[in-house]
């Protein structure tokens, strides 16, 4: 999937991007913020994306939990039925990593958007993101 990439950090978020989204009848990629899944956790990120998904089931989007250099994680976020893992580290470990995240039916990214829009300091999450996702890709 190719759609502009959004960094969330809170449901709010997330709802905003996808409601954006399916408006302008465009994929997006929500991407957590750098190594969230050492403080937040694939649970946490998996309940997110599961629950602004609801609000908007038309949205076409992916959801990518950054597990910077933590294989760990990785693969904790496979067993919690993520399908988008970012991981930082080794080429030799992304190496089995990526064959681990087949047997998954995943995706196992190697870096980070270079153009995004981070939502971290935005006042107005919607209007940002309306913006993002109505210029032309």
């Amino acid at each position: 999937m190719q759609g502009r990439a959004v960094i969330i950090h809170e449901l709010a978020h997330a709802r905003a991007a996808l409601a954006a989204a399916t408006a302008r009848g465009v994929p997006v990629e929500l991407w957590s913020a750098p190594g969230a899944a050492a403080y937040a956790g694939a649970g946490w990120f998996d309940a997110l994306l599961r629950a602004a998904g609801n609000r908007a089931p038309s949205a076409v989007f992916i959801g990518v939990l950054d597990c910077d250099d933590r294989a760990d994680l990785v693969q904790a976020a496979l067993r919690q039925g993520l399908t988008h893992v970012c991981f930082r580290g080794s080429n030799v470990v992304a190496a089995k990593l990526t064959d681990i995240a087949r047997q998954y039916s995943a995706t196992l990214h190697r870096k980070r958007p270079s153009r995004v829009l981070d939502l971290d300091k935005c006042a107005d999450a919607d209007a940002a993101c309306r913006a993002w996702l109505g210029d032309k890709q």
